[in-house]
């Protein structure tokens, strides 16, 4: 299933007033808040439709504005503002109804106080400084979660923050109803990839499912030799082939199983409305290979996926996926793999057996094929690369039992200075923030997962946002992570969370 068209998304701008000051200052909130709406969706930042909507001055009129957001199958979310005072009382009863995301944006029309003009005409139309503290309480009383962004409408903060929660948003939406598969069941004894599949689809608003291996290879064994073919093309033009997979090379009918096992997959995905999916070494019961290339593709094409059965990291692939639509970098399953602890040097090494996206390589990947030494099958074909330098997070998603937790650890990627010509996969080097030791600590302190989302494309806001709108725990690990602060906000969110329907 390919990515959503973020620019077919909508978000609603509902912009609050009240009849006291008469038609003709309406009549300038409408031109107002029409404005702005008009200039947000516009803006570069923002990657969705922002629709300008009817002012609204009764409770009956708010009712009935968000019950219509609730309803209508294109709104990903809505923006409020009080250009005016607006008494929140009459906001009570459509704020109960609304479940999609809400983002609160205090701002006002103008920049600047016109100092020489400025009289009462003008305080009474400009009155978001207040108008919105009312509807700020409101929101609170109501114990409502909501993104607040502060600052003048055309302000370059303003709009990278609003866009960054349409993209969680945009996930958020892309998650309702959506399916991820299993092929085969969670690698054996492994117990963080685990979780409740049930509070997931209650929680979260996606299912999962398994089907046997059997089910994917009946569908891989339907393809034709012509779409091999075709594929195989796509190969040879997208990456630089080793000898053996070249034309006439001696692992050249690797190349095409592998391909088989693409098509195979991508159909399966296809035909089922699928969004991600996740298999395991364990279980590849008639297939010729566990799949590298295919799933690596796969990834790089929006899916999500998940080693071993682990489907947390799938679905939080493909949401990652979402939000970064457009943006430059990538996101890709990781795992941290080994470390090196040469002093005041010290690195993770991420990798996995196979399973890492091209969309965060640098430059064009090598086609290979090499033994992989578990799994029992013939020899997979992947591809290998590095990968570029610069600020990038890892994040990971677990069940702690009575609740998901979603835990962020914001890395610097380092380009590698040395060859590593006798590792056959796609790597890439980082350094944990705020240093090696403190970042471990805190993951392991955390629960944190071995698997996880690396993304050049997102930043920490962008899953701070989306954690907010799905009503889950986040922690973050960054330049400022201090062990004892750490343990105690471990020990805060644990009696909060069982001491709160979240």
């Amino acid at each position: 299933m390919s990515l959503p068209k973020l620019k077919a998304l909508e978000v609603w701008f509902i912009t609050g007033s009240q009849h006291l000051y008469g038609p003709e200052t309406l009549q300038q909130v409408t031109e107002h808040a029409a404005q702005i709406a008009n200039g947000l969706n516009k803006a570069k930042e923002i990657p969705v439709m922002v629709i300008f909507q009817p002012i609204v001055t009764t409770p009956e009129e708010i009712s009935n504005a968000l019950a219509k957001a609730e309803q209508s199958p294109d709104c990903i979310g809505v923006i409020t503002w009080m250009h005016t005072f607006s008494p929140a009382k009459m906001w009570i009863n459509g704020l109960k109804r609304l479940r999609k995301p809400l983002l609160h944006l205090h701002t006002q029309f103008n920049r600047d106080i016109p100092w020489n003009k400025i009289d009462m005409d003008f305080m009474n139309l400009n009155q978001s400084a207040h108008g919105d503290r009312e509807m700020g309480f409101m929101m609170s009383r109501m114990r409502l979660d909501r993104k607040v962004v502060v600052g003048f409408w055309q302000d370059k903060r303003v709009l990278a923050e609003i866009g960054t929660w349409c993209r969680a948003a945009a996930a958020w939406f892309d998650w309702q109803g959506a399916k991820f598969v299993r092929f085969g069941d969670n690698m054996r004894q492994v117990a963080v990839t685990e979780g409740d599949k049930v509070e997931a689809e209650l929680k979260f608003g996606y299912s999962v499912n398994t089907h046997g291996v059997g089910d994917l290879v009946a569908r891989i064994n339907k393809i034709k030799n012509k779409e091999i073919d075709e594929l195989i093309a796509v190969y040879d033009n997208s990456y630089t082939m080793t000898p053996v997979l070249k034309k006439n090379g001696a692992k050249r009918d690797s190349l095409r199983a592998a391909a088989k096992l693409e098509l195979g997959i991508r159909h399966f995905l296809e035909e089922g409305d699928y969004k991600g999916y996740t298999n395991t070494f364990e279980d590849l019961h008639g297939m010729a290979q566990l799949p590298g290339i295919a799933t690596q593709r796969l990834m790089a094409d929006g899916y999500g996926f998940g080693a071993e059965g682990d489907w947390k990291t799938s679905a939080l692939l493909r949401a990652c996926n979402v939000m970064a639509e457009g943006l430059s970098g990538g996101n890709s399953f990781m795992e941290d793999y080994t470390y090196h602890f040469e002093p005041k040097n010290e690195l993770v090494l991420g990798a996995h057996m196979l399973e890492i996206s091209p969309a965060i390589a640098a430059g064009k990947p090598t086609c290979e094929v090499h033994a992989l030494g578990i799994g029992g099958k013939a020899d997979p074909v992947r591809l290998v690369f590095n990968v570029n330098g610069g600020s990038a997070i890892n994040t990971s998603m677990m069940d702690m039992g009575n609740r998901f937790r979603l835990l962020v650890n914001e890395v610097t990627a380092v380009a590698p200075k040395k060859a590593l010509p006798k590792l056959p996969v796609a790597r890439v080097l980082w350094k944990p923030l705020p240093n090696m030791h403190t970042a471990c600590a805190a993951w392991i302190l955390a629960g944190g997962a071995h698997h996880t989302v690396f993304s050049q494309s997102l930043t920490t806001e962008h899953l701070r946002d989306f954690a907010e709108i799905a009503g889950i725990e986040l922690l973050c690990i960054d330049k400022e992570t201090r062990i004892p602060d750490f343990k105690n906000q471990l020990r805060w969110n644990e009696f909060f969370f069982q001491h709160n329907k979240y």
